[in-house]
């Protein structure tokens, strides 16, 4: 071996040896050695525009030139009370907290301009402090009949009627200032106004007139002692509904038949059938039929039924069944609707074999009916009735 090659040897040993690229884990090709450049610029968010302003900036301070626009338009002591609440809000909350809509549908009178009084919003100009007065009082009846006799004194030879009408506009009834009268000063808040109620529209449009004078509905009030105002108030639900024909020698005659319940929502339920012709008539037979068949529904905690009960019409069964409180109504439509008019907020019902709904209907008040009142039964067995729930547990189970 030559020198050459000797001194090639040992440069080629102190000499470092080349890394070889890595390999990516989970990943069949090698790692870039160089760092990457990316093909297009950089562009920050704040060229764009993109970036929050900061609360300063949002909601500066007012300059000395707004300042004195604000002059013109509001006093001293407004201009004062606008300062103070001002710097009583932080921005930062205002920034978190508050909104300012910009979109097509913002209201463009979001911001108040409390130079100006809305009657709508704002609360009405109250008197001035001068009209008060406290020496106010009603006058006496002496005083009231002095009056009329000075207007009959200095009445002309021929009356005429407006004169009286005269005297009774401006004949003052009170004895003091005359603005503390007329227009007086009061600390009370104005009251809120409201829209007039149906059953007031109804009476001024004469419908509510119209429907209480019926001989129908007075006949109802009659049997069932009820007054008008409660049987309004009644929750009533037509809840089946079809077409029937009776065949007779004269043909076939067509009626419409209608199942309604009814019930106060507080333990009265009552159902009721329907037919005639028209609709109307047999709506109204099916309603009052079922208002007259009101009867009062045992119910516990004034919320659920007592215990497991069962019905049976034709060939519909059904069980329903006691829940805690907020399980909710968990049944068919037609056994919801009788709940909600009975009032009872937690239960449970399961229809077995046919589910006619007619049947489902008489079969579950006939259920309710059927319940066995816990005071019923120690009674009958001679035994002390304590409810533990109720006793113990503070009826939190």
């Amino acid at each position: 071996m030559s020198v050459s090659s000797q001194s090639r040897c040992l440069l080629t040993a102190i000499s470092k040896p080349t890394p070889l690229p890595r390999k990516r884990y989970l990943h069949s090709t090698t790692s870039r050695s160089a760092k990457h450049v990316p093909k297009h610029v950089s562009v920050k968010a704040s060229d764009l525009g993109l970036v929050r302003k900061t609360t300063a900036e949002k909601f500066p301070a007012y300059s000395d030139a707004e300042k004195e626009a604000l002059t013109k338009i509001y006093s001293p002591a407004q201009l004062a009370a606008i300062e103070a609440g001002e710097a009583a809000i932080d921005p930062e909350d205002l920034e978190k907290q508050g909104r300012f809509r910009n979109d097509p549908l913002r209201f463009d009178k979001y911001l108040d301009d409390f130079s100006k009084i809305r009657p709508v919003v704002d609360k009405p100009v109250r008197a001035p402090e001068s009209n008060y007065d406290p020496n106010l009082r009603f006058k006496t009846e002496q005083e009231l009949s002095e009056d009329l006799t000075r207007w009959v004194q200095n009445l002309p030879e021929d009356p005429d009627p407006v004169e009286w009408t005269k005297f009774v506009d401006n004949t003052r009834l009170m004895v003091g200032k005359p603005e503390a009268e007329l227009n007086p000063r009061s600390y009370l808040a104005p009251e809120i106004g409201q829209w007039a109620p149906k059953r007031l529209m109804r009476k001024i449009s004469g419908g509510e007139d119209d429907e209480a004078s019926d001989p129908h509905m007075q006949r109802l009030i009659k049997q069932t002692g009820f007054s008008y105002d409660q049987i309004r108030r009644f929750k009533v639900k037509n809840l089946v509904n079809h077409r029937v024909v009776n065949q007779t020698r004269m043909g076939k005659i067509a009626s419409l038949y209608y199942l309604t319940v009814a019930g106060n929502g507080k333990g009265l339920l009552g159902i009721g059938e329907g037919k005639a012709a028209e609709p109307e008539d047999a709506k109204r037979q099916a309603t009052m039929a079922a208002i007259r068949n009101m009867t009062p529904i045992p119910r516990y905690e004034e919320r659920t039924i007592f215990g497991d009960v069962y019905g049976k019409v034709g060939a519909t069964e059904l069980v329903l069944m006691t829940r805690p409180p907020g399980f909710g109504v968990r049944c068919s439509q037609h056994i919801y609707e009788i709940c909600r008019c009975a009032g009872i907020t937690d239960l449970a019902a399961r229809v077995t074999r046919a589910r006619n709904p007619m049947n489902t209907i008489k079969a579950a008040f006939e259920a309710l009916l059927s319940q066995r009142i816990p005071e019923d039964i120690a009674r009958g067995r001679g035994r002390k009735l304590v409810d533990v729930r109720k006793v113990y547990y503070a009826g939190n189970v």
